[in-house]
Order: C-alpha cells, then sequence, then structure tokens
C-alpha cells in the first residue's frame, strides 16, 4: 500500500464512540492536515499492519503509525498530542511517568469504553471536509 506524504496514521476502533469523538477531536485540531486515519476494523489498517508486521489485532488498542514505527497506547497518544502543538503539546508532560503506568490507565479506560461510551454496529464515516483524511 503506498501512502501519500507518509504522513502519520492513526487506527481506531470505528464503532467505539469514544475513540470516534477522538478521531473528530483530531481532526479538529489537526490544522495542519498532517494525520491520516483508518478503523482498525477496515481492510486498510489490516493490510498496514500486515506491512509492519504487527502481529496484535487488539481493537483495544489506538495505533500509531509514524516514521516507520508503530505505537500504541499511551506512547501513540503522547505523540498524537505532540504533532497538535499548543496547548496540546502540553500533555506530553505525562511522559514523565512510566509507560507501564500510563497504559494501565489507558487499559482500564480501554475495557470500558463500550460500557461507559456506547458503540455503534458499524464504523461511520466523518463529515465530508474529512473523507480525503481517511484511507482505504
Amino acid at each position: 500500500m503506498q501512502l501519500k506524504d507518509h504522513k502519520p496514521i492513526i487506527l481506531f476502533d470505528g464503532i467505539c464512540n469514544l475513540c470516534n469523538a477522538s478521531v473528530r477531536f483530531v481532526l479538529k485540531q489537526d490544522k495542519k492536515k498532517q494525520f491520516l486515519l483508518a478503523s482498525l476494523q477496515s481492510d486498510a489498517a489490516k493490510k498496514l499492519l500486515l506491512q509492519y508486521n504487527y502481529k496484535n489485532n487488539d481493537l483495544n488498542s489506538i495505533i500509531l503509525i509514524d516514521r516507520n514505527k508503530v505505537h500504541k497506547k499511551s506512547a501513540a497518544i503522547m505523540i498524537i498530542f505532540g504533532y497538535l502543538g499548543m496547548p496540546w503539546r502540553v500533555l506530553n508532560v505525562m511522559k514523565v511517568l512510566p509507560s507501564g503506568w500510563r497504559d494501565f490507565l489507558y487499559d482500564q479506560i480501554a475495557a470500558r469504553r463500550y460500557k461507559w461510551f456506547g458503540k455503534k454496529d458499524t464504523c461511520t464515516m466523518m463529515l465530508p471536509e474529512y473523507k480525503n483524511r481517511f484511507i482505504q
């Protein structure tokens, strides 16, 4: 799969309401249009994960592919905040916490996200103005 401009790619759980809200937030804050996105349930995401030899089909983690590396959970979130610039870059102070602690908190929210925020039966595409930001 050829990716235009080698932009960072965010893979997210497309049926999770919390995940979809997070994607809408990123799209709104990403003024430089730096990110491409795909639902983890999509064929595009499956192909990308195979391409990067990422064998974990865990839908409980956001995944960021950036500079030919795969990042997940809190590490992915920290990198995304860094790309978004100020004021969101300030949240990178959480990097001082051990990744095990950050990922523990991440896992606790991920395990309960459907219960707390709900889910959809299928992934819904974003607004038309963001359609070109999604890979298929």
